[in-house]
């Protein structure tokens, strides 16, 4: 069977599409009846976190770098493979997914707080295998997703970024892809043995920047294409339901392409379900789960509706490329606007974004080990691999990367996505008490507890 079949077949997306709609009617659709409040949560409340149970980085810094880990290839090359393997449809399916997603999300975020503890080191740590095994007191679950995580960083969160990375560079500069590599190999290291708090710094300055040049750049290629905008909305919906070549029915519904790729780029770009977001959070200096949620849901529409919308309008409003897909055909269509030096800029851009995902997935893969093997001197190892890696995915191929990439998504959202299921009351709980509180401590949440592996 391909691998695409087991990520984007019908009982997945039944799974994960269910998933999504029972969070939102459990959350009674936090994301839509609170949509205000997670922007003045969020980004309205600046740098600072509220003290109540101090964490290793601000809200702020835990949210930049969660979207670093989204924001870049998922957006640039994930949404051009979207539509030339699902045609322009499966922007539409992208849209759809990302609404219920944002529950999701802001549950797993919710929990990994709610379950966070503490280190030997007196770090704050969390994520999905702490609320499997403290939640729902089933530790092979926990190990499950531990390993899958481990894995996947470097497939989604490494391999997939530098290949992206080195196609763009390579495409604009004509730069052999192995010196990308080696240079993005270089750089990763130099903050990579810096922990989270130099990790957070540099995605705190490098994301917020990038985004707003790309988002500049790409507005601009929108005006001068402003005519065909309306026309590329309609593509999109007209696709989103032509099922002339599916068998019919609800089965065919379930498997037309531009439903299965939508789904498939819109987990890998905003990464709902996966639980990757929920580590990251863990570490934030927040006094209430559900504060810390919103995160989830700004993230979510930050970078699905508002960043791949974008790219998917810039690529069908200037005209796709034939024969060309990923990176290369997004900046194939950035050139076509803006001529050579916005193929420049645009390298450069993915170039930064997937630096930032490659250090933010580099915590995600650390305390998966350690919550496996609890050895610092495992955690050496583990980042000497993830920097050789980086280096031998910038020259890897293209296909095969993102069917690796694909398959780890799958491994980790099956037990991640149950687990939030069966813990979503807890959820709904927290959430019921931040909003009519305003302000929830962590209370019954054994955070001052020391969480040893070696113990």
């Amino acid at each position: 069977m391909h691998i695409l079949d087991l990520l984007t077949g019908p009982a997945f997306l039944r799974f994960l599409a269910g998933a999504g709609i029972f969070c939102t009617i459990r959350l009674r659709g936090v994301q839509f009846f609170h949509f205000p409040r997670a922007w003045r949560e969020t980004l309205g409340r600046g740098r600072g976190g509220k003290g109540g149970d101090a964490g290793t980085i601000s809200p702020l810094q835990a949210g930049v770098t969660a979207l670093a880990g989204a924001l870049g290839t998922g957006n640039i090359a994930g949404v051009a493979t979207a539509v030339v393997g699902g045609g322009p449809g499966a922007v539409f399916w992208m849209w759809l997914s990302s609404l219920f997603s944002m529950a999701l999300k802001y549950a797993e975020i919710v929990l990994s707080v709610r379950y966070r503890t503490r280190n030997s080191r007196g770090e704050q740590v969390g994520g999905p295998m702490y609320y499997m095994e403290k939640g729902l007191r089933c530790r092979w679950m926990a190990v499950w997703f531990a390993a899958a995580c481990l894995l996947a960083s470097f497939g989604v969160g490494n391999l997939a970024q530098s290949n992206a990375a080195a196609q763009a560079v390579q495409a604009a500069f004509r730069i052999p892809a192995w010196v990308t590599g080696l240079v993005l190999a270089i750089v990763a290291g130099l903050a990579l043995f810096g922990g989270i708090r130099r990790i957070a710094e540099w995605t705190e300055r490098v994301v917020p920047a990038m985004a707003v040049l790309y988002l500049g750049a790409a507005a601009w290629v929108l005006l001068l294409h402003w005519r065909e905008i309306p026309d590329a909305v309609l593509q999109i919906v007209e696709d989103a339901f032509d099922f002339r070549s599916a068998s019919g029915g609800i089965f065919g519904f379930l498997t037309a392409r531009s439903v299965r790729f939508g789904v498939a780029r819109g987990v890998f770009s905003n990464e709902a379900g996966m639980g990757s977001a929920a580590i990251v959070h863990a570490a934030s200096d927040t006094d209430a789960p559900a504060r810390e949620g919103m995160w989830g849901v700004l993230e979510v529409f930050l970078d699905t509706t508002v960043m791949c919308s974008v790219t998917a309008l810039v690529l069908l409003a200037g005209g796709v490329p034939a024969g060309m897909d990923g990176a290369a055909l997004t900046l194939a269509a950035f050139r076509g606007g803006l001529g050579e030096g916005a193929a420049a800029f645009l390298a450069a851009a993915i170039l930064f974004f997937a630096a930032a995902s490659i250090l933010g997935w580099s915590y995600c893969g650390e305390k998966a080990l350690e919550y496996l093997t609890g050895s610092r001197r495992a955690r050496n190892i583990y980042r000497l691999c993830y920097l050789a890696a980086i280096a031998a995915g910038a020259a890897g191929p293209v296909e095969e990367i993102w069917l690796l990439s694909d398959l780890l998504n799958l491994a980790m959202a099956v037990p991640n996505v149950t687990a939030v299921l069966l813990l979503s009351g807890t959820a709904a709980r927290e959430t019921g008490m931040f909003l009519r509180n305003g302000r929830k401590k962590f209370g019954g949440c054994s955070n001052d507890r020391v969480f040893d592996k070696n113990v």
